[in-house]
């Protein structure tokens, strides 16, 4: 999958570049990741990228001229049907879904937004999609970018075994379920005897009651969007009924 970033801090990113799953990622060719400068496609001599916003009001707006060259620019070297897309508090909210379905693109090119936002001409004829990572605000679009980009890096073929990847939250519409590992036993807390049993039947059927328990104490806004079979129905009914 080809990445593009758009931002005035390209050193932000050198961080996940070089790390984690993102590095794995692009050590196997899953996916590139390409970042141009804003600031260097500013045509005033001090590459000054903002400019106060007409109409007053606090802060600095981004500029049309630079983002439209940069746009066009990254454009020219991704694929085909590559979105382009404005990370910003007021756009979608993303989610796991969104998430799987942008992973299977062929391109995306994220812009990074700084003080107020970008001039609205530039979202009127240039963005594709506006993103959020959720109801609050941060300093700029890098952050919001790294997330994106990892969550989808993780997805790509052989970054991750598929079985990690569908017991995780979200995966299936559910929070995880309980993790425990050694020692057995901490302070006298002791790891579920079913875990320990060997038993992969009743061991599976533990997971999913605990994600059910999970999403519907922890997550209920989560699980009123679910869609509960026939037995995750009676399973609920019980944590109910002992609630």
């Amino acid at each position: 999958m080809w990445i593009g970033i758009i931002t005035i801090f390209p050193k932000m990113f050198h961080c996940i570049i070089n790390s984690g799953i993102i590095r794995k990622a692009l050590n196997k060719k899953n996916i590139s990741i390409n970042i141009w400068n804003l600031r260097q496609f500013s045509d005033k001599k001090n590459h000054k990228i903002d400019d106060h916003p007409y109409g007053g009001g606090p802060g600095m707006v981004m500029t049309a001229q630079p983002l439209r060259s940069a746009i066009q620019a990254a454009k020219n070297c991704s694929p085909k049907d590559t979105l382009v897309i404005y990370l910003s508090p007021q756009g979608n909210t993303i989610n796991q879904k969104k998430i799987n379905d942008i992973a299977k693109t062929v391109g995306i090119i994220l812009i990074c937004g700084r003080y107020e936002g970008i001039d609205e001409r530039i979202i009127e004829n240039y963005i594709d999609e506006e993103w959020s990572i959720g109801d609050y605000i941060v300093s700029g679009g890098e952050l919001p970018a790294m997330i994106i980009i990892d969550a989808i890096s993780r997805l790509q073929p052989g970054v991750l075994k598929k079985y990690s990847i569908q017991e995780e939250s979200f995966y299936n519409g559910l929070l995880d379920y309980p993790h425990y590992t050694r020692p057995k036993n901490i302070d006298g807390n002791f790891v579920p005897k079913v875990l320990l049993s060997g038993n992969h039947k009743h061991i599976t059927q533990w997971k999913m009651k605990h994600a059910l328990k999970n999403t519907l104490f922890k997550r209920p806004d989560l699980f009123k969007k679910i869609c509960l079979s026939n037995e995750q129905k009676k399973i609920i009914q019980k944590f109910k009924k002992n609630n």
